[in-house]
């Protein structure tokens, strides 16, 4: 399957925000995301537009140190991992990872490199970087399966 990208522009915060809560409407387990760029570049802020999207009201607060947060929600349970202190990456399998990928489950991962050879593959891939000549930061959405392309379909009509 040949990958599919968009790049949008998110001039702010409040864009990051807003275009994590128009994926939230689209996103329909089981999916698998992952989240990639610098620290700092607005990956926890995505998810928390996509959680606050899906309904929480709740603090959305990056896993860093607990590795995943789990949100239990009427649509879906949402994981979110942070594998940015993951040391090796067979300490995912000491976690249970593969417990995490269910069917009623939409799992996102930041730093998935860390955990090269023990996650499946994304549906999605996004990527945050910052502009070299203006603030804000660049998303690039990568929709590399069926459910990802069957994602891409709902994004581009919202």
């Amino acid at each position: 399957m040949p990958k599919l990208t968009e790049i949008i522009n998110l001039p702010d915060e409040m864009a990051t925000l807003v275009i994590g809560q128009k994926m939230a409407g689209i996103a329909k387990a089981p999916l698998v995301v992952f989240l990639e760029g610098d620290l700092g570049a607005g990956k926890t802020t995505l998810v928390r537009g996509f959680l606050h999207g899906l309904g929480h009201e709740g603090i959305v607060k990056s896993p860093t140190y607990t590795l995943v947060e789990t949100y239990t929600l009427p649509t879906a349970t949402i994981y979110h991992f942070d594998l940015y202190r993951l040391s090796d990456p067979e300490e995912l399998e000491f976690i249970g990872i593969r417990d995490y990928f269910e069917d009623s489950a939409i799992v996102l991962i930041e730093w998935p490199m860390k955990g090269e050879g023990f996650l499946p593959e994304a549906d999605i891939r996004l990527c945050l970087a910052t502009h070299e000549e203006a603030e804000g930061r660049i998303l690039s959405i990568e929709f590399l399966t069926e459910s990802g392309v069957a994602f891409k379909k709902g994004f581009k009509k919202k």
